[in-house]
């Protein structure tokens, strides 16, 4: 493939480029989500990719079919890019049965992203429960890493699962927890032997924690139970709607807005989203 033909494939968002497997683990102790890092093939493709934390892309297996993941590596880190697969479907069976060296197809990136030009100067509060945090690993890095954390005020972090077994990152959230730039809480839903951190569910830890809306932007992703349970407590504290973003992707297909699969009002989750503010959600029809 010619240099000019592989950076137009980067481009395309019809094209899925080629990626080669380069790690694929176990992310989780009950073996449901698999982590993916994935490296491009063709050097063109990779000096022509770039993008946001937030923004996901379509992966895909020939013969199978291709789903949405959000991007979990962080703009910053280099030579490769991350993916944690939850389980689900036949597309996710496939990706869970490859491994390392296996070469897959990837669209993107795709979607908006979280709005960290808004973020400067403000303090951030990031809220997460169980998979959904892959995005949300890919902001607080880029926030941590990217070479301006004087630019953002005092970071909180509140990340609940079921059970320790089932947090994600652990070597991240090791790291982030020894770290005094950043205010970690972890939480599980019930006490394990030997736990070190909070106990209960997410939106009773973030009332707990209670972090100060004055000059700040939270961004909340997770169940929908979860979003649903911690938005009056959001409230509660102060936060108004146009403070708070959260990241939908349940509903997406395509990735481009041509199924119509996503579709919400005037609103195509893929390309408006999946990064919204809940002033923006207010404005949806009420089925969703």
């Amino acid at each position: 493939m010619s240099a000019q033909n592989a950076a137009g494939m980067a481009n395309n968002p019809y094209l899925p480029m080629s990626m080669e497997i380069l790690r694929i683990e176990d992310e989780t102790e009950d073996r449901t989500l698999k982590t993916l890092d994935l490296r491009w093939i063709h050097e063109e493709q990779a000096a022509a990719f770039s993008y946001h934390t937030g923004q996901f892309c379509e992966l895909s297996v020939l013969g199978v079919g291709e789903a949405p993941f959000g991007i979990a590596t962080s703009p910053v880190e280099e030579g490769f890019i991350r993916f944690t697969i939850n389980r689900a479907g036949m597309v996710t069976q496939k990706l869970h049965s490859l491994k390392a060296g296996d070469v897959i197809g990837m669209r993107g990136p795709l979607g908006n992203w979280y709005p960290t030009e808004l973020m400067r100067g403000k303090d951030i509060v990031i809220i997460g429960g169980g998979f959904a945090f892959t995005t949300l690993r890919s902001l607080i890095y880029t926030l941590l890493e990217g070479g301006e954390r004087d630019a953002y005020g005092k970071i909180t972090v509140v990340y609940g699962t079921r059970a320790p077994g089932l947090m994600l990152y652990k070597p991240d959230l090791t790291a982030w927890q020894d770290r005094s730039d950043i205010e970690m809480h972890q939480t599980i839903d019930r006490d394990a032997p030997n736990w070190p951190h909070h106990v209960g569910f997410v939106p009773t830890v973030v009332e707990e924690v209670a972090p100060s809306a004055d000059n700040a932007i939270a961004v909340i992703a997770g169940p929908p139970v979860m979003i649903r349970f911690t938005l009056p407590v959001m409230t509660k504290l102060g936060f108004a709607k146009e403070q708070i973003y959260t990241s939908l992707e349940n509903r997406m297909k395509c990735g481009i807005g041509k199924c119509g699969r996503c579709n919400v009002g005037n609103k195509y989750v893929c390309l408006d989203g999946p990064v919204f503010s809940l002033a923006e959600l207010d404005e949806l029809p009420p089925e969703y």
